[in-house]
């Protein structure tokens, strides 16, 4: 079959009609192009669309989605990908019809057969090898026609064919067994490990598939010298040409690494031929270049054009692949999904020089994590900190007792490395995120969708530099994905997208107004002593005024100024030490004065807007202005204004005193908060008052004081505060808040209101 349709092929006067099924994937992607620059008629069809799907479409496929039978009506041949089980619409109406069917190697195969094929094997490193061989061939005046496994910038796409080009180069692929399909002019053979043992019983196995190829490789045979298996199959043949660090037909030496490049000597046979700068970093990247440059080489290229192009290839995508890099932060994507890989990657980052190499691993299979749990334990101690999400399937089934879990306990086994299981790949960018400095290196590595995770973190970084850039040396802090549980009294929350601490008002004016400029959303939390942060976290900015000037308090005469972010307890403090009283009642606040203000707090008769004299604020037009009590409307637990504009700073108007009087009144406030409000931790009155009746004793006369969801329950001391009994969710106590109101409404007929201020997204959107 595969030498019919590649003498078909080679009749363009005839177009061969194909079908594709699964041709969103990068490796059938690549084989539709090929077959459309060929000139024949290439129809495919998908799950979803892509931007490959789409790229496709403007130079001629016919895509339909999802699969279905007439997709493949007058097809001459339909060939699957891996992905695509027997029992596919598509597969059984091609079977149906009499077409015949081939799976994606095969395809490749049959095309490669047109020309003299260049096929690079090995458990890894194929794809940057293979771009290297293509690049550097087309650099050298020798173009060929390529098919590779990724995206190659450099190449401008991931398959190319060139009509009038003798060679072919491809990443031929082990996995399967489909290797001895191959029948190439030249293959390179990087490396040879027991791998894919879902699909082989041992080594011995996979090296009878190499052997065939190399059976089958017509001209000469390039291998590493420095992989022992490699060297056993290839150094006793006649045709075959050595790499390596010595002792080999094409030796690398005296390297230099720096800035993400890598320079070195090359000797063929001991005889200078040049040094090369290699545009990508990395000891194992020089023994790939080595083969690149060893196949220009019997081909004739010169070395001077093969050491040009080497200084200008730029890698593959998801190989090293740099996301993000700043002066502070660099986020690294990259494939490697077996210890091998993953030691020299490390080694890689490592010469970057950064501060600390922070590494999110998506393990890749269950069986490779079952069996190779030990080797990525040693290969990940090269990082700084590990944080491993749960296995990437690949259409495998789970084995009991296997999970990302798994290589965090190998890790610890092995090694000092600090390592943490984050299962879900969702939010795991946010506990990575949380934990990076200046100076990190942050890199996503993993086969699977693991580099979605750096894109979003990358994506948000941005945003946070760009940030301090525009406030031009302000003082402020930031943090990406802070768990606002750490900053609301009821200790539950996710994270806050952008975690924001200004120390002046000019920083806090700045902060809002880019935020703002970029349609991001803006919320100022206070101490969080009324708040309740969802689950999900809070998307966008979060402001926290509560250092600096925001953390100041003063007393002049009976007049008592105060940042946004001082506690009412440091303010009743202070008043006492200045012996101005009127203050006792915020003794027993939980919160700070900005939220205070907010939501008119109260206690002990006594309301927030009852001492007000001014509130400076930042208004919506991102001005800062001062307004007089008279100016501002007030009510029972809301002042409209402050919905609107950012309160920083208050001067609060208190009276003369007696030392006395004022600590009488502190310690009446003290032991009624201690005999009514619980001392667990809680978001303090949940609900308004209803008319005619106080929120707390009205849940008491429904019989709800003691009761639960999950960890959180009704405090026995006060009906009207729910606690968090150790470790709650937002989704417990939202779930016991509605359990309240649907009970007062039904048994009472009173609609209870949340005093609580309840944000956030019930899932993660960011």
């Amino acid at each position: 079959m595969i030498e019919e349709l590649s003498q078909r092929l080679l009749d363009r006067s005839n177009p061969v009609r194909v079908h594709m099924i699964g041709v969103a994937g990068s490796g059938m992607s690549g084989l539709a192009l090929l077959l459309i620059e060929m000139g024949h008629r290439v129809s495919g069809s998908d799950r979803v669309t892509s931007g490959e799907t789409e790229r496709l479409q403007g130079v001629g496929l016919q895509f339909s989605s999802p699969h279905s039978a007439e997709a493949v009506v007058g097809a001459d041949v339909v060939v699957y990908s891996s992905a695509i089980k027997k029992e596919s619409v598509a597969r059984v109406a091609a079977e149906e019809q009499g077409i015949p069917t081939m799976r994606r190697a095969e395809c490749l195969a049959a095309i490669l057969h047109t020309k003299k094929g260049v096929v690079i094997s090995g458990t890894h490193g194929k794809t940057t090898t293979s771009a290297m061989c293509a690049h550097v061939l087309r650099k050298g005046g020798k173009p060929a026609s390529h098919y590779v496994g990724a995206e190659i910038p450099v190449l401008g796409a991931n398959a190319r064919w060139e009509e009038e080009s003798e060679y072919m180069v491809a990443e031929g692929d082990e996995s399967d067994g489909t290797l001895a399909l191959y029948r190439p002019s030249h293959s390179i053979v990087l490396n040879i490990e027991a791998e894919h043992l879902d699909f082989y019983k041992g080594l011995d196995e996979i090296k009878v598939v190499f052997r065939t190829l190399l059976s089958q490789t017509s001209r000469r045979v390039i291998y590493c010298g420095e992989d022992e298996t490699a060297r056993e199959l290839c150094g006793e043949r006649d045709d075959s040409i050595s790499y390596g660090w010595s002792d080999a037909d094409f030796v690398a030496s005296n390297l230099s690494e720096g800035r993400g490049v890598v320079s070195f000597d090359v000797l063929k046979k001991g005889e200078f031929l040049g040094r090369v700068e290699l545009g990508i970093p990395g000891r194992h990247n020089v023994l790939n270049a080595l083969a690149a440059i060893a196949l220009a080489d019997d081909l004739g290229v010169d070395f001077n054009l093969v050491a040009r192009s080497m200084g200008s290839f730029a890698g593959a995508k998801r190989r090293f692949e740099t996301r993000y890099l700043s002066s502070r932060f660099r986020i690294i994507d990259d494939y490697g999904h077996h210890p091998t890989e993953i030691a020299a990657t490390l080694q890689t980052a490592r010469s970057l020089n950064p501060g600390r190499i922070i590494v999110l691993f998506q393990p890749h299979r269950f069986s490779r994590t079952q069996r190779l749990a030990e080797e990525f334990g040693e290969s990940l101690q090269g990082a700084d900190a590990v944080y491993v999400t749960d296995v990437y399937p690949a259409s495998e089934a789970p084995i009991e007792g296997v999970s990302g879990e798994t290589i965090v306990d190998a890790v610890k086994r092995n090694g000092d490395t600090n390592c943490y299981s984050v299962p879900n790949l969702v939010s795991a960018h946010h506990v990575v995120g949380n934990a990076v400095e200046p100076g990190d290196l942050i890199l996503t590595l993993g086969a699977g969708n693991v580099h979605e995770a750096g894109k979003k973190l990358a994506a948000d970084l941005r945003i946070l530099e760009e940030l301090r850039l525009g406030l031009g040396g302000e003082d402020v802090e930031t943090k990406l994905y802070e768990p606002m549980r750490r900053h609301t009294t009821m200790l539950v929350g996710g994270p806050a997208q952008y975690w924001v601490e200004p120390h002046t008002a000019t920083a806090f004016a700045k902060a809002v107004n880019f935020f703002k400029e970029r349609g991001i959303p803006v919320r100022v939390v206070g101490r969080g002593s009324n708040l309740l942060v969802r689950d999900g976290g809070i998307r966008g900015a979060v402001i926290h005024p509560a250092k600096g000037e925001f953390g100041d308090v003063s007393v002049d005469g009976n007049l008592v100024t105060a940042g946004a972010g001082v506690r009412f307890k440091k303010v009743a403090s202070a008043a006492q030490a200045a012996g101005v009283g009127g203050f006792e009642w915020m003794e027993g606040i939980p919160g700070n004065v900005g939220g205070g203000l907010r939501m008119n707090a109260g206690a002990m008769g006594t309301e927030t807007f009852d001492q007000v004299v001014s509130v400076t604020f930042l208004d919506e037009d991102g001005e800062l202005r001062t307004r007089m009590r008279e100016e501002i409307e007030s009510f029972y637990r809301n002042v409209p204004e402050l919905r609107r504009n950012y309160a920083l700073k208050v001067v609060f108007r208190g009276k003369a005193a007696s030392a006395e009087e004022i600590g009488a009144e502190m310690d009446a406030s003290k032991a009624k908060r201690r005999s009514s409000q619980p001392i667990a931790a809680s978001a303090g009155c949940i609900f308004k008052n209803p008319e005619g009746i106080g929120a707390g004793q009205l849940v008491d006369e429904l019989g709800l004081k003691g009761s639960g969801v999950g960890k959180a329950g009704v405090s026995a001391e006060h009906g009207n505060f729910i606690v968090n009994r150790g470790k709650a969710t937002a989704k417990d106590v939202q779930g016991l808040i509605e359990e309240i109101q649907k009970k007062a409404l039904e048994e009472r007929g009173v609609t209870l209101e949340t005093e609580v201020q309840i944000l956030g997204e019930d899932e993660v959107v960011f």
